[in-house]
């Protein structure tokens, strides 16, 4: 059966959110890291989501059964935002949002990496090698091309290197999930993991801030915080409920188209050669080594969506 033949018309409208929702941080982190810190922005987005989801979470009362799991719930936190909110809003002080955006895109290429890595040898069936093949040569692409930031030099090659290590982590915390925090509620999980790394962070993003915020980058965390975290994971959620979690993730192929248009239509950041050709291999890459070339989506019990936030 096609992997979205059976969407409804409120699955489709859920997907459509998740497209934007998760396709729109960059812009956002973009703006904000231009008067808040990166700890500051990872603080204000994780503990301000949190302090949102709370009531949701207590009224289902699923909180107690993620705090029972409490270790586990914050290695996903450190995994799912800790690392990859901080790495992503250093990163973009170098970056455009837009290939920030399609970098983050590459977490089905290392998701099937770390799978093999675990033993799951059809991981890499012909198909998907060629798809992580493909896909990382679109990566090439884009590092080789100019416009990487920074004049093209190292600090543009490190931030690169900072969203690749994001990618790996988002690859890694649904394995987690999966094994350790199967049975815990995913709106717990979510909820309280927001909240250590939130508590985690205030520290440093006091110490960090030392200049008073635009308006614009209050807008952007403010937005950051309430659409791109705590409406989208509820969002997400209720497309999980709707569509099935094998078919949930397919959005994230939209992801970065959004991400590329929004940073030239509001940021005017340019279109360069490497990442128009870039593109399309990382793309098909990813959807390659994440279906087997196939629109069936397969999966096996209990193995969660994929995650990333961006």
């Amino acid at each position: 059966m096609n992997a979205i033949a059976r969407f409804t018309p409120r699955g489709w409208l859920l997907f459509a959110a998740m497209a934007v929702l998760w396709g729109m941080p960059y812009l956002f982190i973009k703006q904000a890291v231009d008067s808040f810190s990166p700890p500051a922005v990872v603080c204000i987005r994780t503990l301000g989501a949190a302090i949102l989801l709370l009531p949701f979470a207590l009224r289902r009362g699923v909180l107690r059964e993620a705090w029972r799991a409490w270790p586990w719930v914050l290695l996903f936190g450190l995994l799912e935002m800790a690392g990859p909110f901080l790495l992503l809003s250093h990163a973009e002080l170098t970056l455009s949002s837009g290939l920030t955006g399609l970098l983050v895109a590459t977490v089905p290429l290392f998701a099937a990496l770390i799978a093999f890595a675990g033993g799951d040898r059809g991981a890499l069936r012909p198909v998907r090698a060629v798809g992580l093949a493909i896909g990382f040569a679109g990566v090439a692409v884009i590092v080789a091309g100019p416009g990487l930031g920074q004049s093209d030099g190292l600090g543009g090659l490190v931030a690169t290197g900072e969203v690749l290590l994001v990618a790996v982590c988002y690859s890694i915390a649904p394995f987690v999930v999966a094994t350790r925090l199967r049975h815990v509620p995913s709106l717990g999980t979510v909820t309280l993991s927001l909240l250590l790394v939130g508590l985690g962070y205030l520290p440093a993003a006091l110490l960090t801030q030392h200049t008073v915020p635009t308006t614009a980058s209050v807008a952007s965390a403010v937005a950051l915080t309430v659409l791109c975290t705590a409406v989208a994971f509820l969002a997400f959620f209720a497309l999980i409920k709707e569509v099935g979690p094998a078919r949930a993730p397919l959005f994230t192929y939209v992801n970065p188209v959004i991400a590329i248009a929004l940073g030239v239509l509001v940021l005017g950041e340019p279109l360069t050669w490497g990442l128009l050709a870039g593109f399309p291999l990382v793309i098909l890459g990813c959807w390659l080594a994440a279906t087997g070339g196939t629109t069936r989506v397969r999966r096996r019990a209990g193995e969660p969506p994929a995650v990333a936030a961006g």
